[in-house]
């Protein structure tokens, strides 16, 4: 069930580029504002045709202009959550889920509201739910046209930030339970790191770069198009305990974490945003500070900017986190490929939605 994309247009903006997405993998397309993100989910769900391309899902062609092929929109199984919801406002919440079926069954309804942690809202209106819950709603019945293909364009951004943490963590668990290709548009970087198996970077309509998080991440080119007070890591830890203090003691692969008010129980498995701007570098491990965080590590890689600074690449056991720090401050500490040294993060650095 691989989504194969092509597309080549000159306007509304120009666009030349090409990406596959495998069955139960979720890709973000990020980059600038007005780079062409909305318009190549577009493209893919049939709302909008470009000069050349061709869409296809598991060998079934949804557009080949070569060929003079072009499904409309409702022939192609593919479902899509929009940023401003669209639901009908006089149906419930289950028949809107149930609008979207070839055959409206309120039992399928319901167990899609129960997937997306709906239990008991499905008689409600629109008007009656919250922003996210109208969000949950959109996701069932884009998952309610049993799609070969879901796009998310922009699903969280109308709703505030504890809402918009609590339909990240949703996501991350309704994964298991989704076995098409998914593609995610969104400007937020911290989304697209939480959420995406891989990236691909759009710039004026032009893929710059795709590949993991720590790939992306590693390339200059994509950094400039991204912003450099975006780029960050994904660091694996494990969840010890609550501390008296208010804190949570977390394992990585070189030392504890300890970081406000997490409540997942012992045990847990979590993934922290480690912006590179709050990484602090030293070569022996510093005393009397008031940060609580010191990671050992080992420098991989120093990669200079366009500007004053550099980007640090520091292995933490099998994972990379970077820092950033000027090119003087590289001098001083004499810092080179393969030499030891001290990651220091502060515990009020890492917001809480930049764990999952």
């Amino acid at each position: 069930m691989t989504l194969t994309v092509t597309l080549r247009a000159e306007a509304p903006i120009p666009l030349d580029l090409a990406f596959a997405v495998a069955p139960e993998e979720l890709l973000a397309l990020v980059g600038p504002s007005g780079s062409g993100k909305t318009t190549i989910l577009r493209t893919i769900a049939g709302l909008w045709r470009p000069t050349t391309g061709r869409v296809a899902v598991d060998g079934e062609c949804w557009l080949d202009t070569a060929a003079g092929l072009a499904l409309p929109a409702h022939r192609r199984h593919v479902g899509v959550v929009f940023q401003t919801y669209a639901l009908f406002p006089h149906m419930t919440a289950a028949q809107n889920v149930a609008a979207a079926m070839d055959r409206p069954d309120h039992t399928e309804a319901a167990r899609l509201l129960d997937l997306v942690n709906l239990h008991g809202l499905s008689d409600r209106r629109p008007a009656q739910l919250s922003g996210g819950q109208q969000q949950r709603v959109a996701l069932a019945r884009a998952l309610a046209r049993k799609p070969a293909a879901l796009l998310l364009d922009e699903p969280f951004s109308a709703v505030d930030r504890a809402t918009r943490e609590r339909l990240h963590a949703e996501i991350l668990a309704l994964r298991a339970h989704l076995k098409m290709p998914v593609v995610l548009v969104t400007h937020d970087m911290n989304e697209a790191q939480l959420l995406a198996d891989r990236m691909v970077v759009i710039d004026r309509g032009r893929l710059l770069r795709e590949g993991t998080t720590a790939a992306v991440m590693a390339d200059p080119d994509a950094l400039r198009a991204l912003g450099i007070r975006e780029v960050a890591a994904l660091l694996p830890a494990t969840v010890i305990g609550a501390e008296e203090d208010g804190l949570t003691r977390l394992d990585t692969a070189t030392g504890p974490l300890f970081l406000p008010g997490i409540d997942s129980p012992p045990g847990t498995r979590l993934r922290v945003r480690i912006m590179a701007h709050d990484v602090i570098l030293s070569r022996d491990r510093p005393m009397g500070l008031s940060a609580q965080n010191i990671l050992p590590c080992t420098v991989t890689a120093i990669r200079p900017g366009d500007g004053p600074g550099v980007m640090v690449h520091l292995a933490v056991g099998d994972s990379v986190i970077l820092a950033r720090i000027t090119r003087r401050a590289a001098a001083e500490l004499a810092l080179q490929p393969g030499d030891k040294a001290h990651a220091v993060l502060k515990s009020m650095s890492v917001a809480r939605d930049h764990i999952a």
